[in-house]
C-alpha cells in the first residue's frame, strides 16, 4: 500500500516542490489550501512538473481556525507541516505571524495526534536555532535556541517560538508520534503556482 503524506501550505514555494518531490516518489498527497479557489493553480503549477492524476488531493484548512485539521489528516501517514505565513504585515504586528506559525504548528500536531499519524515533519529556520552573537567557542547543536526578545525580527520569533511549541507539545505526548524539524537557511526563488 502506498503511503499518503499531507503537506500542508501547497500554495508555498516550499509546499509547492514539495508535492512535486513526493509525487515523483510515488507517495500519494494530500495538501491543505485555505480556499477551494486556490485548488486549480496547485494543480495546474504541479502538473507542468509531474503528472498528479488520481494521487494529488485538497483539504481545506486554515492555521489559524481549528476546523479541516481532522478530515486533512484522516488516513495520513506522513505529514510534512512547511505551512507558515510571510506577510509583511508580521513586521508592523509581530502577532500577524507569530499566532498561525505557533497556533497552526500546534494546530497539525493535535490533529495528527488523534489520527494516529507515525511522523511529522516541520519546516523551521535556521534563525530559530542561532545565537544573538556569533563566537568561537561554545556547541552548536539541538539545545541551541534563538533568544525571545521582542526586539527580533517577527518572522525570526514566529519560527522560534513555532518550533519551541511544537517539540513542547512531543514531549508532552504519550504517543509514539515522532517530530523531525528540518532548520531551511533561505529559499529563494519565484511564486511555485505563477513562475514568470
Amino acid at each position: 500500500m502506498t503511503a499518503t503524506v499531507l503537506v500542508t501550505g501547497g500554495t508555498g514555494y516550499v509546499g509547492g516542490w514539495a508535492i512535486v518531490a513526493l509525487l515523483e516518489a510515488g507517495y500519494e498527497v494530500r495538501t491543505t489550501v485555505r480556499s477551494a479557489a486556490r485548488e486549480q493553480a496547485v494543480l495546474d503549477a504541479v502538473a507542468t512538473r509531474v503528472d498528479p492524476a488520481g494521487r494529488l488531493e485538497f483539504a481545506h484548512a486554515d492555521l489559524l481556525a481549528d476546523e479541516g485539521w481532522d478530515r486533512a489528516v484522516n488516513g495520513i501517514d506522513y505529514v510534512l507541516h512547511v505551512a507558515s505565513p510571510l506577510g509583511e504585515g508580521g513586521d508592523r504586528d509581530a502577532n500577524a505571524l507569530i499566532a498561525p506559525a505557533r497556533d497552526g504548528a500546534l494546530r497539525v500536531l493535535a490533529a495528527a495526534a488523534r489520527a494516529g499519524v507515525q511522523r511529522v515533519v516541520m519546516t523551521s529556520a535556521a534563525n530559530a536555532a542561532s545565537p544573538m552573537s556569533y563566537t568561537t567557542e561554545g556547541v552548536t547543536d539541538e539545545t541551541l535556541w534563538t533568544v525571545d526578545d521582542p526586539s527580533l525580527p517577527a518572522y525570526r520569533r514566529s519560527k522560534t517560538l513555532a518550533e519551541r511549541a511544537a517539540w513542547d507539545f512531543i514531549a508532552a505526548q504519550d504517543g509514539p508520534m515522532e517530530l523531525t524539524a528540518e532548520t531551511l537557511d533561505q529559499a529563494f526563488s519565484t511564486d511555485f503556482l505563477d513562475p514568470e
